[in-house]
């Protein structure tokens, strides 16, 4: 059987997101820890507390992908892998990221 990872776009992102992930894993932590730095912006608070910013397009796709790298940097932990990757929209950064082509700081 051959898995695919689907990276949603901007709107599918909600209060929580990636909150499980984060609560349970240090590299998890490790990558919203690091886009905070590199932002300047609290992603743990922008993504997992009510906050109106969420929906605003230069935070949004900042907490969209910060969640879709942290997650697969949980998956990948766990060995768990895709065969093919794709992304909607501003997804395509997350499957892009997935396969190799954009770093983490692209």
């Amino acid at each position: 059987m051959k898995t695919a990872f689907l990276f949603p776009g901007q709107g599918a992102q909600k209060t929580g997101m990636g909150k499980s992930f984060y609560d349970v894993d240090a590299d998890a932590r490790a990558v919203f820890d690091e886009a905070s730095k590199l932002l300047g912006i609290d992603m743990a608070a922008l993504c997992f507390e009510p906050d109106e910013r969420l929906n605003l397009t230069e935070y949004t796709q900042a907490a969209m992908v910060t969640t879709g790298i942290a997650m697969l940097k949980v998956l990948e932990k766990n060995h768990i892998k895709a065969d093919v990757s794709a992304g909607l929209s501003l997804g395509e950064y997350e499957s892009l990221y997935y396969a190799g082509v954009l770093s983490a700081k692209d």
